[in-house]
Parts: C-alpha cells; sequence; structure tokens
C-alpha cells in the first residue's frame, strides 16, 4: 500500500485479469545501474551504481501488493532476451522460483527470486515451467545474485529451484 503522500499513484493488484501476473521493472537488463521504487515520490530511485564489467543479465523488478520476508515487494527475474525499461508494466507467465537466504549482519531471512517471462496477447512464450530454461542460465543467474549481495556486504545462499507450481503458492503467500 502506498502512503497517502503519493495519491496519484495508481494501485496495480499482483494479479492481471488474463491469469498473469504483474510485474514493474525497477532495473533493466545490461545495466550497471540499479533502481528502486521509492513509494512517497512514487518515482525511480537510483539505489546504487554495480562496478564495471558486473550488469544485470536480466530485466529485474517486483510484483505489486505483495510483501515477502524482507519486507519489500516480491522480487522478480525476467528471463527475456529483450531488456525494457525502467517502470515498465508487464504481465507475465511465473516459470518458477530460486528459494534463497540473505544473510546480512548476523540476520538470515529468506528473499527469493521469482522467475518469469514476459507475456502479450500477441507474444506468448515458450517456457512454460523452470524446466524449460538452460541450466547454464539458471546457474549465471545464481551467480550474479551471489556477487551482487557480496559487494553489499550480504551473504546471498541459493537453496533450491522450485518449479511454477511452487512459485504460484508462493506468490499467494507474498499476497496476504
Amino acid at each position: 500500500m502506498l502512503p497517502a503522500e503519493a495519491p496519484w499513484i495508481p494501485t496495480i493488484p499482483p494479479l492481471a485479469s488474463s491469469g498473469l501476473i504483474h510485474v514493474i521493472v525497477d532495473t533493466p537488463r545490461g545495466s550497471r545501474s540499479k533502481y528502486k521504487f521509492d513509494k512517497v515520490s512514487g518515482l525511480f530511485k537510483l539505489s546504487r551504481i554495480l562496478p564495471a564489467g558486473l550488469q544485470f543479465p536480466c530485466d529485474f523488478g517486483f510484483i505489486p501488493g505483495t510483501i515477502g520476508e524482507d519486507g519489500d515487494a516480491l522480487d522478480v527475474a525476467l528471463m527475456s532476451e529483450e531488456s525494457s525499461i525502467v517502470g515498465c508494466l508487464m504481465t507475465v507467465r511465473l516459470l518458477g522460483v530460486l528459494r534463497a537466504r540473505q544473510v546480512d549482519s548476523g540476520r538470515s531471512i529468506r528473499n527469493d527470486r521469482f522467475l518469469a517471462v514476459p507475456a502479450t496477447t500477441v507474444n506468448t512464450p515458450r517456457p512454460r515451467d523452470l524446466r524449460d530454461v538452460a541450466r547454464a542460465q539458471l546457474d549465471a543467474l545464481e551467480d550474479f545474485f551471489v556477487i551482487y549481495n557480496q559487494l553489499q556486504g550480504r551473504k546471498f545462499v541459493p537453496e533450491r529451484r522450485d518449479g511454477a507450481h511452487a512459485a504460484r503458492q508462493a506468490l499467494r503467500r507474498g499476497m496476504h
């Protein structure tokens, strides 16, 4: 829920009428700049710039109207060959979820990454589940999150990968 200071920001539900999921991109694929949504202003704010040679391997965003154990909206890595733009609203098909723990200052919390593909009325993605994504691509994504967190003094510990059914169940928990 957004604070009263930003009444011009529309409320977007997590679920689209089509049965797909809404995702808002905060950081495009190939970017060294990490952005975060600022709930008070309703704008995207630069959070950090990654070191030379490190960039986001996919569009990264969040599912509006959800909350994870870390207190933020649920995170989504979009498995697409094309990058989008900051603030882009997409409908996506969930493929799975990368179960992970994040350790910061001795405190361990669950900080999963949902994996999805963009879907439009004219672009129907082929992958339907995590097993349709190359293992090397998933390994590289996990490696990115490990390094990205390490640079911030945190530890990111991938635990397992679950498919689309488990991702939908986890999404339902994040919606309550």
